[in-house]
């Protein structure tokens, strides 16, 4: 039978590779989460209500993406509605 000790030192060092590693894991996600706004943030953006936002999804002037019940807009796609107007 084999045994290894685990020294404090070694907690430590695993706690900082941990908290390194998902630092970097945030990072990385941080460009993903903008890109992707819900309903929600789109109408405080655009500051118009869930209806108007609803029609502007029917008639085909901001598209979407729709994940179970949750439905996610592009930034780009915002950005350009309001470089263009509310039309």
């Amino acid at each position: 039978m084999n045994v290894e000790m685990i020294t404090k030192e070694d907690l430590k060092e695993f706690k900082n590779e941990l908290l390194n590693e998902l630092k970097q894991l945030i990072k990385s996600g941080e460009g993903q989460s903008k890109n992707g706004l819900k309903s929600n943030e789109v109408r405080k953006l655009l500051k118009i209500s869930p209806g108007t936002l609803q029609n502007l999804r029917i008639n085909g002037t901001l598209s979407f993406t729709r994940i179970g019940s949750i439905m996610y807009y592009k930034l780009e796609d915002i950005n350009k509605l309001l470089e263009g107007g509310l039309k």
